[in-house]
């Protein structure tokens, strides 16, 4: 379980979907009994000293407001697909609940910006715009390979979630043959660091987690 302050007051709890419902136990034990409002994302609990907890489920609609069907929508199993791009790096993977069934992590090295001046300067500038272009190309082969037969299948993918840096996997929508891939796009955007297999390994604590907004009464 982690947090953060949230923008305009309160706090954003991340918690995983075997923790959830204790954390509800331990909110009551905390504040008080609680009123339950809904919609088809966001299943808020509203506490007798007035704290409020907005718990927004990952993968919506829920096809239940309340608490219990909060709970029982977050611990279902789904084939997700992840695809992780940073510049020098990207990784592919999908997953049966929290198992890893197939993925491919790669590499491609890509310099820094440099701040020398002159005909250098552009020369330097010229060679690092290729190796971009090669590291996004080899990001794309990645995810065609690993991902878009999934998207082909009748029991494909429930949906696929994004991460590392926007910039980089915006370089990449151009590319028409990972438009099955983009249309199964769904939030929170993950920011990894450097797209290892440990850390594509470690992304379902990550999209599957309940996002939690705390306001204290």
């Amino acid at each position: 379980m982690t947090a953060r302050p949230a923008a305009g007051g309160g706090r954003w709890i991340t918690v995983t979907p075997d923790r959830v419902g204790r954390w509800i136990d331990g909110f009551v034990d905390r504040h008080g009994a609680f009123e339950v409002s809904a919609t088809p994302d966001v299943v808020t609990l509203t506490a007798a000293d007035g704290s409020v907890a907005e718990c927004h489920a990952p993968f919506p609609p829920l096809a239940s407001g309340s608490v219990r069907g909060l709970i029982t929508h977050v611990r279902q199993s789904r084939r997700i697909g992840v695809l992780l791009v940073r510049l020098g790096g990207h990784a592919a993977g999908v997953f049966e609940g929290d198992r890893l069934v197939a993925s491919k992590v790669g590499s491609r090295l890509v310099h820094g910006r440099s701040a020398a001046g002159g005909w250098s300067q552009h020369r330097f500038a010229r060679r690092r715009e290729k190796q971009v272009d090669e590291a996004l190309r080899a990001a794309a082969e990645v995810a065609v390979r690993v991902l878009v037969p999934y998207t082909e299948s009748a029991d494909g993918l429930a949906a696929v979630v994004l991460g590392g840096d926007r910039r980089a996997v915006d370089g990449l929508r151009a590319d028409r043959r990972l438009d099955p891939v983009f249309a199964l796009e769904m939030e929170p955007f993950l920011t990894v660091p450097d797209p290892r297999l440990a850390v594509l390994e470690g992304t379902p604590k990550l999209f599957r987690a309940v996002r939690i907004r705390l306001t204290d009464g």
